[in-house]
């Protein structure tokens, strides 16, 4: 909570909040005490990719747009259960590069952002007075029945495209997440550009080493797009990928059935 401060000068009442209830002349004298002590950082687990966070709010509306507002946070910064709520975890201010998170709902002096942890769908609450603003003009749709995959800026489209989305047993997560990170790793013959997303397979703990994170990337093999194949990623063509990397961290990804 973010408490007042009473400035102590002197003697007497000085140092007391007098609080004066005139209905029945009942007075009643309280004393404000100093600022509750900062959130003791070291206590609380990192929201990156590789956690799990099971405290964490699930975003109540999964499927739903947003008004393009994308936060990062300067230093690192406590996670909240809700505005002025208890602290569950704490965000940091590079992952893969800046760490920008997209803004799903906003109240006094807080916004409440997706989280790249588990499980999908998490959330939680920032104080906007440690974060830097932007407001991302692109839109990312990933739609796993047509298998297809659109990017819009502004509202307009600038392209659609058949991507590989993930197998039966293996699916591309449904709901709302962001593009968390841009790798570009020359060792990774398949795809050497990487969009990792704030999203991990349902069905896999580990894949490649790594701790399950879905991801955007290209495929040197045509015959993926349009089919159900991969672990869970979106596999995209060469020119699908080109238009993504332009695409600012944070950005909303929707994926949906359709």
């Amino acid at each position: 909570m973010r408490g007042m401060r009473v400035d102590e000068r002197g003697g007497g009442s000085v140092g007391a909040l007098a609080v004066l209830v005139v209905l029945g002349a009942v007075a009643v004298v309280g004393v404000l005490g100093n600022r509750e002590p900062e959130v003791d950082l070291t206590t609380l687990v990192t929201s990156s990719t590789h956690a799990t966070i099971p405290d964490a709010p699930l975003d109540p509306q999964p499927f739903a747009g947003t008004g393009g507002v994308v936060v990062h946070p300067r230093t690192e910064t406590a996670v909240h259960t809700a505005p002025d709520g208890d602290a569950f975890a704490k965000i940091a201010p590079t992952q893969f590069g800046p760490t920008w998170l997209p803004v799903v709902q906003q109240a006094d002096g807080w916004v409440r952002v997706l989280l790249p942890s588990k499980p999908n769908r998490s959330t939680g609450w920032l104080p906007e007075e440690d974060l830097d603003r932007a407001t991302s003009p692109y839109l990312i749709r990933v739609h796993t029945g047509s298998r297809t995959i659109e990017l819009f800026r502004q509202g307009r489209p600038v392209g659609v495209w058949k991507a590989g989305v993930g197998a039966r047993k293996t699916p591309t997560p449904p709901g709302r997440t962001f593009l968390l990170g841009s790798i570009i790793d020359q060792k990774r013959s398949a795809s050497p550009v990487v969009l990792p997303l704030g999203a991990h397979s349902p069905t896999l703990d580990t894949f490649g080493g790594g701790p399950g994170t879905v991801a955007i990337h290209g495929w040197p093999d045509p015959d993926v797009f349009g089919a159900a194949i991969s672990a869970g990623c979106v596999r995209v063509p060469k020119k699908a990928l080109t238009e993504l990397q332009k695409v600012p961290l944070g950005t909303l990804v929707l994926i949906d059935s359709k």
